[in-house]
C-alpha cells in the first residue's frame, strides 16, 4: 500500500484501446486502402515531395516491438522502466507504442505482400520506454525520458500520453520541456481523451511549449472524446485509424488523439525533411499557418485549437516560416511573465499572465469545413482481452 503522502488518480495512454481487424483483407481489399486518412492528408502527393526521411522522432511511449512495417525503422533507444517491467525499449508493455511508431514510420512491407503505411515511412523512430503506470508529472523518470530525447539527434518529439496534474506538478517536466525546445526539438502530445467524462486538464499536452494535439472525425468535427480548452494548440485524424501493431493479427484499428499527435508528428516529419534547414519554430508556424482554420471564423477555438493540420498544403506551399527563433505559440511567454512578473505602477504583472492551461473551454464546439479531416481517439480494446485502465500514481509534497 501507499501511504497517506501518495495518492492515485486516474490517468490515461492517450491512444490506449486497440481494436484488431482482420489480418487478410476480404475481397482483395488492400491494408494500404484501409487507412482512410492517407488518403484524406494526400500521402501519396505528399511523398512525390517529402517522405520524411533524414528526420528522427523520438517516441515516449511503451516501447517498440519489432514488427515487419518497422524493420529498419527503429533506432536503438533507450528503456527509462524500473523494477519488474525493466529491460527492452523493443519490448512493448502494451501495444501501444508499436502502434504510435506505425502511425508515423511504418513502410508498408509485409512478407504478405501486404502491410500497413506510416504518414512519413522515410522517417525513423527513437524508442524511449516509459512505465505504463506513471509517477507524478514531475517523476524522475518522465523528466529524464524527456531529457534524453532532448540530447539525442531526434528533432521531434512525440508523446502519446496523458494524465491529470497540476501547474504545480508539472514544475519539472516544465523546465525539461524548456530544455528540449532549447535544443531544437519540436514536442508533440495528445491532449487527452476524457473530454466527454469531466475534461480535466491532462498533462504533459498542457505543459508550455508542447504542442497540446486533439482528435477531429471525418467531417472534421472534434471528437467526443478529444479534450478541449484554452491548452488546445492543434488537431489532427484519430478515428478508425488503420495502422500495423503488435496484436495477435499485427493489424489494429484505434482511435484517440493518441493517434492525433502521432499523425501531428508525422506531418511535421514531412515538412522538415523538405526543409532541413529550418527551425523547429519555423516548422511549427508553418504547420500553423497551413492548418484547417475553425469553421466560426475565429483564429482559434477550444475544440482544434489553431486549426486541423494539412501536410498536404504545408508540404508543397508553405509560405513564409517566419523568425527562427520564435517560438510561434503563446503559452512560454504567457507562462514566464505569470512566474516572473515585472512590476507596474497598479502593482499587476505587465504582459500576458495566464499560463497555459486554461481550465475551462469557452466559445462554440467548432472543428473545420474541410471534410477530409478525421482523427483518431485514443481509447482502445485490446486483441482477444479487456480494456485496461491506467493508474497515475502522483506523489504529493
Amino acid at each position: 500500500m501507499y501511504g497517506m503522502h501518495k495518492r492515485k488518480a486516474t490517468a490515461a495512454l492517450v491512444g490506449l484501446l486497440l481494436a484488431g481487424v482482420a489480418a487478410t483483407p476480404a475481397h482483395a481489399e488492400t491494408i494500404r486502402s484501409k487507412q482512410w486518412h492517407l488518403d484524406t492528408m494526400k500521402a501519396e502527393e505528399i511523398w512525390k515531395i517529402s517522405n520524411g526521411k533524414g528526420v528522427t522522432v523520438a517516441l515516449i511511449d511503451t516501447g517498440v516491438n519489432r514488427i515487419p512495417e518497422l524493420e529498419g525503422q527503429v533506432l536503438s533507444g533507450k528503456d527509462f522502466v524500473q523494477g519488474d517491467g525493466a529491460g527492452d525499449e523493443r519490448k512493448d508493455l502494451s501495444s501501444h507504442g508499436t502502434s504510435m511508431a506505425s502511425i508515423i514510420a511504418a513502410t508498408g512491407n509485409h512478407p504478405s505482400g501486404d502491410g500497413a503505411f506510416g504518414l512519413a515511412p522515410g522517417s525513423k523512430i527513437l524508442p524511449i520506454r516509459v512505465p505504463d503506470m506513471l509517477e507524478g508529472a514531475d517523476t524522475p523518470t518522465w523528466v529524464a525520458a524527456i531529457r534524453y530525447a532532448a540530447d539525442s539527434d531526434a528533432k521531434i518529439i512525440n508523446i502519446s500520453l496523458a494524465y491529470p496534474g497540476t501547474p504545480k506538478d508539472d514544475e519539472k517536466r516544465r523546465e525539461a520541456v524548456k530544455y528540449a525546445l532549447s535544443k531544437g526539438k519540436l514536442i508533440f502530445a495528445g491532449a487527452g481523451n476524457n473530454g466527454d467524462t469531466g475534461n480535466k486538464v491532462m498533462y504533459p499536452a498542457a505543459t508550455p511549449g508542447v504542442v497540446a494535439v486533439g482528435a477531429v472525425d471525418s467531417k472534421g468535427e472534434p471528437t467526443k472524446e478529444s479534450q478541449h480548452g484554452g491548452q488546445l494548440d492543434m488537431a489532427a485524424p484519430g478515428m478508425d485509424i488503420v495502422t500495423a501493431c503488435a496484436g495477435k493479427t499485427g493489424l489494429c484499428t484505434s482511435h484517440g488523439t493518441s493517434d492525433a499527435s502521432a499523425l501531428a508528428s508525422a506531418s511535421a516529419a514531412l515538412l522538415w525533411s523538405a526543409h532541413p534547414d529550418w527551425t523547429n519554430n519555423q516548422v511549427l508556424r508553418v504547420l500553423l499557418n497551413t492548418a484547417g482554420k475553425p469553421a466560426d471564423g475565429t483564429q482559434r477555438n477550444d475544440y482544434v485549437g489553431y486549426g486541423i493540420v494539412r501536410p498536404r498544403i504545408a508540404v508543397p506551399n508553405p509560405g513564409d516560416p517566419g523568425p527562427a527563433d520564435v517560438y510561434p505559440l503563446p503559452d512560454l511567454a504567457a507562462a514566464d511573465a505569470a512566474r516572473n512578473p515585472s512590476p507596474s505602477g497598479d502593482g499587476k504583472a505587465s504582459g500576458p499572465a495566464a499560463p497555459k492551461p486554461a481550465p475551462q473551454a469557452d466559445g462554440k464546439k467548432s472543428g473545420s469545413s474541410l471534410p477530409w479531416i478525421a482523427l483518431g481517439l485514443g481509447a482502445c480494446v485490446l486483441i482477444g482481452g479487456a480494456v485496461t485502465a491506467v493508474v497515475v500514481r502522483r506523489r504529493n509534497h
